[in-house]
């Protein structure tokens, strides 16, 4: 069975799901979309993915800041303002009657081409805009079970040629890294930046504790995780050391615990790193920025 950090628990209602494209709503076996779009020939797009608890789309503003500036970053238009694309994601949540534990993602491309071709004045329309929502629990085994990492050999990209920070369509590096960890028997991929530290993983972001202190990586080489940020935000409030630094595998294989962090399973602690024991389970920090994490969630769809 797979196990992982997006772990859902299993709901039949998402077999009949309507997907959101370009203003219209399909069922899901009928949701296609042209092999002349941009993202599909060329990775050519950028994507966001937040959750909807209680009716709110938690920290939407932070979702919406990143998924613009990831499109800024390409140089893609948007031909719409944010309040029209929150619009068009509560259309889909409505019509798909979801209220809450549903995972949603926004998939904008360049738009369809004329030929294969990576060059963006071949277009035959403005952005392609996919909405996604499933009704998706985050599995309690996965929080409590907790995943083991393997380092892969695949870096992280710098900066300077793929900004980590960036949602984009292409996701090749991550997959490598993350094949690399499944070959090995484990269930996510550890990556180092381009100088050796400690970075993120394939698809969630990295802690570690060593003496009641939160390491995580200083932010230039990893994800720009809203799960991330708030968990050092909850330190600051909660007046728990919480350090963004460099660090090597030498002090990951010695932290006392260590977890990842997404915006699908929250917090979820690491057993295993390359084969040395981390913890059985979630440890009393871990525990802790996991209940302060929940109320967190609460307040904000309250």
């Amino acid at each position: 069975m797979i196990h992982g950090t997006h772990n859902a628990e299993p709901d039949k209602r998402n077999n009949d799901v309507l997907i959101y494209i370009n203003g219209d709503l399909f069922k899901r076996a009928e949701a296609k979309i042209s092999v002349f779009d941009s993202g599909y020939l060329v990775g050519d797009g950028v994507w966001e993915a937040m959750r909807l608890y209680n009716g709110v789309l938690a920290f939407s503003n932070q979702h919406l800041d990143r998924l613009w500036a990831g499109a800024a970053s390409i140089g893609m238009e948007m031909n719409f303002s944010r309040e029209e694309l929150l619009e068009k994601v509560h259309l889909t949540l409505d019509a798909n009657d979801m209220h809450t534990d549903v995972h949603v993602r926004i998939m904008l491309t360049r738009g369809t081409k004329t030929t294969p071709s990576q060059d963006p004045r071949l277009l035959l329309s403005g952005p392609n805009l996919v909405i996604i929502a499933e009704h998706k629990k985050a599995s309690k085994e996965s929080s409590i079970k907790g995943v083991t990492l393997f380092t892969s050999t695949v870096r992280r990209g710098s900066p300077d040629y793929l900004d980590p920070r960036m949602n984009c369509h292409s996701k090749i590096h991550e997959v490598q890294a993350l094949v690399q960890a499944l070959e090995a028997g484990c269930d996510e991929a550890l990556m180092l930046d381009v100088r050796g530290f400690v970075s993120t993983c394939n698809a969630t972001n990295f802690f570690l504790i060593r003496k009641d202190e939160v390491w995580t990586s200083t932010g230039a080489y990893c994800m720009n995780g809203i799960t991330r940020n708030n968990v050092i935000h909850i330190c600051e409030q909660e007046g728990i050391v919480c350090r963004q630094k460099d660090f090597s595998l030498f002090d990951t294989y010695s932290a006392d615990e260590a977890f990842v962090t997404g915006s699908f399973g929250g917090l979820t602690p690491v057993t295993k790193i390359d084969g040395r024991v981390i913890s059985s389970g979630a440890g009393p920090v871990t525990q802790q920025l996991q209940r302060h994490y929940k109320e967190l969630i609460t307040n904000e769809a309250s």
